[in-house]
Protein backbone atom coordinates (compact mmCIF):
# COMPACT_ATOMS: atom_id res chain seq x y z
CA UNK A 1 0.00 0.00 0.00
CA UNK A 2 2.84 2.30 1.06
CA UNK A 3 4.72 1.69 -2.26
CA UNK A 4 1.46 1.76 -4.28
CA UNK A 5 1.02 5.49 -2.86
CA UNK A 6 4.45 6.69 -3.49
CA UNK A 7 3.88 5.47 -6.60
CA UNK A 8 0.51 7.66 -7.45
CA UNK A 9 1.83 10.54 -6.40
CA UNK A 10 4.54 10.56 -8.69
CA UNK A 11 2.31 9.45 -11.54
CA UNK A 12 -0.43 12.09 -10.10
CA UNK A 13 1.73 15.25 -11.58
CA UNK A 14 2.28 13.62 -15.20
CA UNK A 15 -1.67 12.50 -15.59
CA UNK A 16 -2.61 15.92 -14.34
CA UNK A 17 0.32 17.51 -17.29
CA UNK A 18 -1.16 14.98 -19.99
CA UNK A 19 -5.24 15.80 -19.35
CA UNK A 20 -3.77 20.28 -19.23
CA UNK A 21 -2.28 19.02 -22.25
CA UNK A 22 -4.92 17.41 -23.97
CA UNK A 23 -7.58 19.95 -22.96
CA UNK A 24 -5.55 22.89 -24.59
CA UNK A 25 -4.45 20.88 -27.57
CA UNK A 26 -7.93 19.69 -29.23
CA UNK A 27 -6.16 18.28 -32.14
CA UNK A 28 -4.54 15.51 -29.76
CA UNK A 29 -7.79 15.37 -28.05
CA UNK A 30 -9.39 14.61 -31.16
CA UNK A 31 -6.60 11.69 -31.84
CA UNK A 32 -6.73 10.37 -28.27
CA UNK A 33 -10.58 9.77 -28.71
CA UNK A 34 -10.17 7.59 -31.66
CA UNK A 35 -7.30 5.89 -29.71
CA UNK A 36 -8.89 5.21 -26.91
CA UNK A 37 -12.59 4.31 -29.04
CA UNK A 38 -10.74 1.70 -31.03
CA UNK A 39 -8.01 0.03 -28.61
CA UNK A 40 -11.73 -0.50 -26.79
CA UNK A 41 -13.16 -1.92 -29.48
CA UNK A 42 -10.85 -4.41 -30.97
CA UNK A 43 -10.87 -7.08 -27.67
CA UNK A 44 -14.38 -6.82 -28.23
CA UNK A 45 -13.85 -8.19 -31.84
CA UNK A 46 -11.40 -10.59 -30.82
CA UNK A 47 -14.58 -11.52 -28.18
CA UNK A 48 -17.44 -11.75 -30.50
CA UNK A 49 -15.40 -13.77 -32.96
CA UNK A 50 -14.43 -16.23 -30.36
CA UNK A 51 -17.97 -16.60 -29.13
CA UNK A 52 -19.92 -16.13 -33.24
CA UNK A 53 -17.03 -18.23 -34.22
CA UNK A 54 -16.16 -16.13 -37.34
CA UNK A 55 -13.64 -16.17 -39.33
CA UNK A 56 -11.51 -13.49 -39.97
CA UNK A 57 -10.31 -14.17 -43.49
CA UNK A 58 -13.75 -13.89 -44.94
CA UNK A 59 -15.85 -10.59 -45.98
CA UNK A 60 -18.43 -9.67 -43.33
CA UNK A 61 -21.69 -10.98 -43.69
CA UNK A 62 -24.67 -8.55 -42.37
CA UNK A 63 -25.12 -10.78 -39.39
CA UNK A 64 -22.10 -10.30 -38.21
CA UNK A 65 -21.67 -6.41 -39.21
CA UNK A 66 -24.66 -5.82 -37.08
CA UNK A 67 -22.57 -6.91 -33.56
CA UNK A 68 -19.70 -5.29 -34.56
CA UNK A 69 -21.29 -1.92 -35.14
CA UNK A 70 -23.78 -1.75 -31.83
CA UNK A 71 -20.63 -2.78 -30.38
CA UNK A 72 -18.59 0.26 -31.89
CA UNK A 73 -21.28 2.70 -31.28
CA UNK A 74 -21.92 1.62 -27.87
CA UNK A 75 -18.63 2.56 -26.78
CA UNK A 76 -18.85 6.48 -27.34
CA UNK A 77 -21.10 7.71 -24.90
CA UNK A 78 -18.88 5.95 -21.91
CA UNK A 79 -15.95 7.07 -23.54
CA UNK A 80 -17.45 10.88 -24.03
CA UNK A 81 -18.89 10.55 -20.51
CA UNK A 82 -15.11 9.84 -19.43
CA UNK A 83 -13.81 12.89 -21.05
CA UNK A 84 -16.70 14.93 -19.38
CA UNK A 85 -15.63 13.49 -16.11
CA UNK A 86 -12.07 14.17 -16.63
CA UNK A 87 -13.24 17.51 -17.67
CA UNK A 88 -12.02 17.33 -21.26
CA UNK A 89 -15.48 18.51 -22.44
CA UNK A 90 -19.42 17.71 -22.14
CA UNK A 91 -22.45 16.60 -23.62
CA UNK A 92 -23.65 20.30 -23.86
CA UNK A 93 -20.73 21.22 -25.64
CA UNK A 94 -20.68 19.26 -28.47
CA UNK A 95 -24.96 20.04 -29.15
CA UNK A 96 -26.25 17.56 -26.79
CA UNK A 97 -28.80 18.94 -24.99
CA UNK A 98 -31.05 17.77 -21.69
CA UNK A 99 -33.71 20.11 -23.19
CA UNK A 100 -37.09 19.18 -24.26
CA UNK A 101 -37.11 21.70 -27.39
CA UNK A 102 -34.69 19.09 -28.39
CA UNK A 103 -37.76 16.32 -29.43
CA UNK A 104 -39.35 19.03 -31.73
CA UNK A 105 -35.88 19.63 -33.61
CA UNK A 106 -35.67 15.88 -33.95
CA UNK A 107 -38.75 15.24 -35.29
CA UNK A 108 -38.60 18.55 -37.85
CA UNK A 109 -35.05 16.84 -39.14
CA UNK A 110 -36.43 13.39 -39.27
CA UNK A 111 -39.00 14.96 -41.70
CA UNK A 112 -37.14 16.97 -43.76
CA UNK A 113 -34.73 13.93 -44.04
CA UNK A 114 -37.59 11.20 -45.15
CA UNK A 115 -39.41 14.16 -47.54
CA UNK A 116 -36.55 15.25 -49.55
CA UNK A 117 -35.84 11.31 -50.40
CA UNK A 118 -39.60 10.24 -50.70
CA UNK A 119 -39.74 13.69 -53.42
CA UNK A 120 -36.38 12.17 -55.37
CA UNK A 121 -37.66 8.81 -55.33
CA UNK A 122 -41.56 10.11 -56.80
CA UNK A 123 -39.29 12.14 -59.24
CA UNK A 124 -38.04 9.21 -60.16
CA UNK A 125 -40.80 7.07 -60.83
CA UNK A 126 -42.39 9.85 -62.70
CA UNK A 127 -39.64 10.24 -64.50
CA UNK A 128 -39.46 6.14 -65.59
CA UNK A 129 -35.84 5.46 -63.92
CA UNK A 130 -37.51 3.16 -61.43
CA UNK A 131 -41.21 2.05 -60.50
CA UNK A 132 -42.44 1.27 -56.45
CA UNK A 133 -43.67 -2.26 -55.74
CA UNK A 134 -46.11 -1.87 -54.62
CA UNK A 135 -47.09 -5.43 -53.42
CA UNK A 136 -43.93 -4.78 -50.68
CA UNK A 137 -45.65 -2.07 -49.57
CA UNK A 138 -47.50 -4.61 -46.49
CA UNK A 139 -43.72 -5.47 -45.58
CA UNK A 140 -42.67 -2.24 -43.76
CA UNK A 141 -44.99 -2.46 -40.76
CA UNK A 142 -42.92 -5.92 -39.38
CA UNK A 143 -40.01 -3.97 -39.56
CA UNK A 144 -40.52 -0.28 -38.96
CA UNK A 145 -39.81 -0.57 -35.13
CA UNK A 146 -36.16 -2.24 -35.76
CA UNK A 147 -35.68 0.49 -38.40
CA UNK A 148 -36.45 3.35 -36.53
CA UNK A 149 -34.61 2.65 -33.52
CA UNK A 150 -31.64 1.66 -35.54
CA UNK A 151 -31.90 4.76 -37.50
CA UNK A 152 -32.49 7.24 -34.47
CA UNK A 153 -29.23 5.03 -32.62
CA UNK A 154 -26.85 5.28 -35.44
CA UNK A 155 -27.77 8.94 -36.61
CA UNK A 156 -27.78 10.07 -33.03
CA UNK A 157 -24.04 8.41 -32.48
CA UNK A 158 -22.49 9.24 -35.48
CA UNK A 159 -23.68 12.86 -35.12
CA UNK A 160 -22.46 12.93 -31.62
CA UNK A 161 -19.15 11.64 -32.66
CA UNK A 162 -18.77 13.54 -35.79
CA UNK A 163 -20.89 17.02 -35.77
CA UNK A 164 -20.54 17.14 -31.66
CA UNK A 165 -17.78 15.97 -30.41
CA UNK A 166 -14.91 16.50 -33.36
CA UNK A 167 -16.13 19.79 -34.78
CA UNK A 168 -16.36 21.19 -31.85
CA UNK A 169 -13.06 20.37 -31.09
CA UNK A 170 -11.73 21.50 -34.47
CA UNK A 171 -13.39 24.71 -34.27
CA UNK A 172 -11.38 25.32 -31.32
CA UNK A 173 -8.12 25.53 -33.51
CA UNK A 174 -9.84 25.92 -36.91
CA UNK A 175 -12.62 28.68 -38.76
CA UNK A 176 -15.64 26.71 -39.04
CA UNK A 177 -15.68 26.22 -42.18
CA UNK A 178 -12.31 24.11 -42.27
CA UNK A 179 -13.65 22.42 -39.07
CA UNK A 180 -16.83 21.25 -41.35
CA UNK A 181 -14.36 20.12 -44.45
CA UNK A 182 -11.84 18.13 -42.34
CA UNK A 183 -15.03 16.24 -39.67
CA UNK A 184 -16.92 15.62 -42.92
CA UNK A 185 -14.01 14.33 -44.72
CA UNK A 186 -13.21 11.62 -41.80
CA UNK A 187 -16.90 10.92 -41.39
CA UNK A 188 -16.66 9.84 -45.46
CA UNK A 189 -13.76 8.25 -45.02
CA UNK A 190 -14.38 6.20 -42.22
CA UNK A 191 -17.43 5.00 -44.32
CA UNK A 192 -14.74 2.72 -45.57
CA UNK A 193 -14.48 0.42 -42.49
CA UNK A 194 -17.52 -1.35 -43.24
CA UNK A 195 -17.91 -1.69 -46.89
CA UNK A 196 -14.88 -0.30 -49.57
CA UNK A 197 -16.29 -1.52 -53.07
CA UNK A 198 -19.57 0.20 -52.33
CA UNK A 199 -18.29 2.94 -50.24
CA UNK A 200 -15.71 4.48 -52.56
CA UNK A 201 -18.22 5.94 -55.04
CA UNK A 202 -20.28 7.29 -52.37
CA UNK A 203 -17.11 9.20 -50.61
CA UNK A 204 -18.11 12.79 -52.43
CA UNK A 205 -21.81 12.32 -51.34
CA UNK A 206 -20.84 11.08 -47.92
CA UNK A 207 -18.80 14.24 -47.43
CA UNK A 208 -21.10 16.46 -48.74
CA UNK A 209 -23.90 14.84 -46.46
CA UNK A 210 -21.58 15.57 -43.28
CA UNK A 211 -21.40 19.11 -45.00
CA UNK A 212 -25.00 19.94 -44.53
CA UNK A 213 -25.60 18.22 -41.36
CA UNK A 214 -23.09 20.73 -39.91
CA UNK A 215 -25.00 23.28 -41.51
CA UNK A 216 -28.25 22.03 -39.74
CA UNK A 217 -26.18 22.12 -36.32
CA UNK A 218 -25.76 25.70 -36.88
CA UNK A 219 -29.26 26.22 -38.03
CA UNK A 220 -30.41 24.91 -34.77
CA UNK A 221 -28.86 27.11 -32.69
CA UNK A 222 -25.46 24.87 -32.33
CA UNK A 223 -27.28 22.40 -31.03
CA UNK A 224 -27.93 18.35 -32.70
CA UNK A 225 -31.48 18.24 -32.30
CA UNK A 226 -32.27 18.78 -36.12
CA UNK A 227 -28.72 16.77 -37.49
CA UNK A 228 -29.63 14.33 -35.87
CA UNK A 229 -33.04 13.37 -37.04
CA UNK A 230 -32.22 14.47 -40.76
CA UNK A 231 -29.49 12.03 -40.81
CA UNK A 232 -31.65 9.49 -38.77
CA UNK A 233 -34.48 10.04 -41.61
CA UNK A 234 -32.22 9.50 -44.42
CA UNK A 235 -30.85 6.26 -42.87
CA UNK A 236 -34.97 5.17 -41.80
CA UNK A 237 -35.90 6.05 -45.75
CA UNK A 238 -32.81 3.99 -47.26
CA UNK A 239 -33.19 1.00 -44.64
CA UNK A 240 -36.88 0.80 -45.10
CA UNK A 241 -36.59 0.62 -49.22
CA UNK A 242 -33.61 -1.85 -49.09
CA UNK A 243 -35.50 -4.19 -46.25
CA UNK A 244 -38.60 -4.21 -48.30
CA UNK A 245 -37.31 -3.87 -51.73
CA UNK A 246 -39.77 -1.22 -52.59
CA UNK A 247 -37.76 0.18 -55.42
CA UNK A 248 -36.91 -1.47 -58.84
CA UNK A 249 -34.90 0.55 -61.79
CA UNK A 250 -35.74 0.20 -65.07
CA UNK A 251 -31.95 0.68 -65.96
CA UNK A 252 -33.38 3.77 -68.74
CA UNK A 253 -30.81 6.07 -67.21
CA UNK A 254 -27.08 5.53 -66.34
CA UNK A 255 -26.38 4.52 -62.58
CA UNK A 256 -24.41 7.75 -62.29
CA UNK A 257 -27.98 9.22 -62.17
CA UNK A 258 -29.58 6.71 -60.27
CA UNK A 259 -26.99 5.69 -58.00
CA UNK A 260 -23.95 3.41 -58.34
CA UNK A 261 -25.10 -0.18 -56.44
CA UNK A 262 -27.75 1.49 -56.03
CA UNK A 263 -27.04 3.70 -53.51
CA UNK A 264 -27.94 7.38 -53.79
CA UNK A 265 -25.29 9.07 -52.41
CA UNK A 266 -23.37 7.36 -55.38
CA UNK A 267 -25.41 9.33 -58.32
CA UNK A 268 -26.40 12.73 -59.42
CA UNK A 269 -30.06 12.48 -57.45
CA UNK A 270 -28.74 11.86 -54.25
CA UNK A 271 -26.18 14.32 -54.66
CA UNK A 272 -28.97 16.99 -55.72
CA UNK A 273 -31.09 15.56 -52.78
CA UNK A 274 -28.57 16.58 -50.34
CA UNK A 275 -27.91 20.07 -51.53
CA UNK A 276 -31.61 21.12 -51.78
CA UNK A 277 -32.14 20.07 -48.42
CA UNK A 278 -29.02 22.47 -47.11
CA UNK A 279 -30.96 24.88 -49.02
CA UNK A 280 -33.69 24.29 -47.70
CA UNK A 281 -32.17 24.56 -43.92
CA UNK A 282 -30.50 28.14 -45.31
CA UNK A 283 -33.90 29.37 -46.45
CA UNK A 284 -35.91 28.12 -43.16
CA UNK A 285 -33.05 29.42 -41.05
Amino acid sequence: MFLMSISLSFLEPSANTLLEYLKNTPVFLVVAFFIVWVGCWLPLVAILALVFKWQINKSLQTEQKIPLLLSLYLLVPLILWGFQWLKLGSFPDYGLVGKVSILGSLFLGFSLGVLSLAIVFCGQIAAGWCYLEKSHLQLIPSSLLTISLVALFVGGIEELVFRGFLLTQLEQNYSIWLAAITSSLIFAVLHLVWEQKETIPQLPGLWLMGMVLVLARLADGNNLGIAWGLHAGWVWAIATIDTAGLITYTDKVSEWVTGINKKPLAGLTGIVCVLATGGVLLWMF
